[in-house]
């Protein structure tokens, strides 16, 4: 599988998690799009691209399971849950309950955006976050999959109370696609923020936004622009954003068709392995695993003995090994993707030791 994929054949890539890889006949797909744009660029910016992007979130709501009128590309899951927080319409003194396992970026969006409407971004433990709840809450924010702990969060329950509550809801599902089987639909999250240059091996630069008809209308891209001639629709502001290249969104359906073939069926294995180098490095670092084997996919993040903010470096300077810290340099944190090997874990659990933890 190795070969399907363009990294560097000496280094043991054990960070997917952060911006995933993508397979060459994925690739080449990219580039094709990116030079029928360059070919004519009139003809199909003006005539072609809302066609084929229309295609593409079909095929992509087949994937995760929602209607594909209530999906929309945007450049990641990150610029999905901007234009979430937005639609809100936060008022001074409301309040957006999260855990407190969120990606930072996203936190910053919060905080950026509850402070410029006098509101509060309030963090709570995972196993007590409705009890940080008040009368002043209007939504709740979770990520499905963490970023940093890699964590399977229950998001089926928070969604389900939050919504018998009134609360509206707002799941980052970076980590989550081509990890998780989605029915987007069924679960019933407000919004939800996806990556597909993640896990889902598309280009970078390729995440979408779900957003529940009802709250469509509240939606704003992240620019004013041509979509938003009358009659403008959910679709047409959030898609219409100027002149850009969106060869990356029109891989989308190459991409799933790789997973499809590639990965899905390699998926336990992954799992399996994940859940293996977790209790080796923990053994080996002589610490404790910090949730349940059950919580973790494909990714997984062991307590380092003490913060070291210069391992990942050093695993990479001398070992050539591409692996993380998270959490203040307290977490290392190891992908295993369809490419992932036995041999790599133990290339890993080999270096550790010389690189000083």
């Amino acid at each position: 599988m190795r070969d399907l994929f363009q990294l560097d054949p000496d280094v043991v890539y054990l960070n997917h998690g952060s911006f995933g890889a993508c397979p060459r006949p994925v690739f080449e797909r990219y580039q094709h799009w990116q030079h029928e744009l360059e070919r004519e660029p009139v003809q199909f910016i003006k005539h072609r691209l809302h066609d084929l992007l229309a295609e593409a979130r079909a095929e992509l709501g087949a994937f995760v399971g929602a209607p594909p009128e209530d999906l929309t590309f945007v450049p990641n899951a990150t610029t999905g849950v901007n234009v979430a927080a937005r639609a809100l319409e936060l008022q001074p003194g409301d309040e957006v309950l999260a855990t407190n396992l969120e990606y930072g970026a996203c936190d910053l969006t919060w905080i950026h955006v509850c402070e410029r409407a006098g509101a509060r971004y309030v963090r709570a433990e995972i196993d007590r976050l409705f009890e940080a709840r008040t009368e002043r809450t209007r939504a709740v924010f979770v990520s499905h999959v963490t970023s940093e702990t890699a964590l399977l969060l229950p998001v089926e329950q928070i969604v389900a109370q939050a919504r018998s509550e009134g609360l509206a809801t707002i799941v980052d599902g970076a980590h989550a696609v081509a990890q998780v089987d989605l029915d987007l639909a069924a679960l019933g999250a407000d919004f939800y923020a996806g990556t597909c240059h993640k896990w889902l091996c598309a280009p970078k630069g390729s995440g979408f936004l779900y957003v529940r008809p009802e709250w469509q209308e509240r939606v704003q891209g992240p620019i004013v622009s041509w979509g938003y001639t009358e009659p403008a629709t959910f679709i047409s502001r959030t898609e219409r954003q100027g002149t850009r290249d969106s060869a990356a969104y029109l891989a989308v359906p190459d991409a799933i068709a790789f997973v499809r073939e590639h990965v899905l069926s390699d998926r336990e294995r992954c799992v399996a392995l994940a859940r293996q180098a977790r209790g080796e490095l923990c053994e080996l670092l002589g610490t404790v695993p910090p949730a349940p084997e059950e919580q973790i996919l494909q990714m997984a993040s062991v307590p380092l003995p003490q913060p070291d903010p210069g391992l990942s470096q050093r695993l990479f300077d001398e070992h050539r090994i591409e692996i993380p810290t998270m959490r203040d340099d307290e977490l290392l944190r190891i992908s295993v993707a369809v490419y992932t090997g036995r041999e790599d874990v133990d290339r890993l659990l080999e270096a550790l030791p010389s690189s000083g933890s």
